[in-house]
């Protein structure tokens, strides 16, 4: 892709990504990173924390892991708090944490729906609120990773719907609270991004592939590198006056049927 970033934009700065050890999470790391950001990812796998980190140094990024579960919040206060002690403060916040199944609302026990709302809307809450007292503020900019779920009623994903519509009321909440203390909280809603484990398990087969790609207006898939340039922008001086927004990065999906055909 072509460069579309002053190389050293983020250098200085100092950036924490939740669920960073893979899909869009690492990529969101990766371009930080690229830019000059030194990154902290967290996961719950020190197997996968360990490859991140190999595959971000192997890059020339400045890394270090963590692990925890965000559903814990001392799991996650923890995290913050080494990240904090090892370089100082914090000035980007990306809570990408997230759990997915295919299942109708009657096919999925209470337990399932409540570990997809704990992962997703309480474990935003968590990294969010732990990491308040590390920021470098004014200037600090927070993006939680939410999903056109939260926009758009979708089939067998009662329990995505109902967490990431919370994340983006959260987004809201805290844009408003910390606004006065320079502290700009935003969300991202990626589209169907392609190799990433959740599409995997929403388009499972070619079928399913071809109708969601044929209801996108652009007609593809989009890619974890958009998604990471969008994070990259939202963490630059060129977004500073950017708070509270909820912004798709989805080749058009929520402007129209994300069940429908529109070519």
């Amino acid at each position: 892709m072509t460069e579309v970033f002053q190389a050293g934009l983020l250098n200085g700065k100092r950036a924490f990504i939740s669920g960073g050890s893979s899909g869009i999470n690492l990529a969101i790391a990766a371009r930080l990173a690229s830019l000059g950001a030194e990154v902290g990812i967290f996961s719950r796998s020190r197997d996968k924390i360990d490859a991140a980190l190999a595959q971000l140094r192997e890059d020339g990024a400045d890394a270090e892991g963590y692990t925890g579960d965000v559903r814990n919040y001392e799991d996650v206060a923890a995290a913050f708090g080494a990240f904090a002690a090892a370089g100082g403060g914090i000035d980007f916040v990306v809570s990408g944490a997230a759990g997915n199944f295919v299942a109708p609302a009657l096919g999925m026990s209470p337990n399932a729906f409540r570990t997809v709302v704990d992962i997703d809307l309480i474990g935003t809450y968590h990294v969010m609120r732990a990491s308040f007292e590390h920021l470098r503020r004014p200037g600090a900019s927070l993006i939680n990773i939410s999903a056109v779920q939260s926009s758009q009623a979708i089939p067998f994903q009662s329990h995505v719907c109902s967490a990431k519509a919370g994340i983006d009321m959260l987004t809201k909440a805290l844009a408003v609270e910390w606004g006065p203390q320079g502290v700009r909280v935003n969300a991202i809603l990626p589209g169907p991004i392609g190799e990433t484990e959740g599409m995997a398990r929403l388009a499972s087969t070619p079928e399913m592939h071809d109708r969601i790609t044929r209801a996108i207006p652009l007609q593809r898939f989009g890619t974890k590198a958009e998604v990471a340039n969008l994070a990259a922008f939202l963490c630059s001086d060129a977004a500073s006056y950017i708070s509270g927004a909820i912004l798709t990065c989805d080749g058009g999906q929520l402007a129209g049927n994300p069940l429908g055909v529109v070519g």
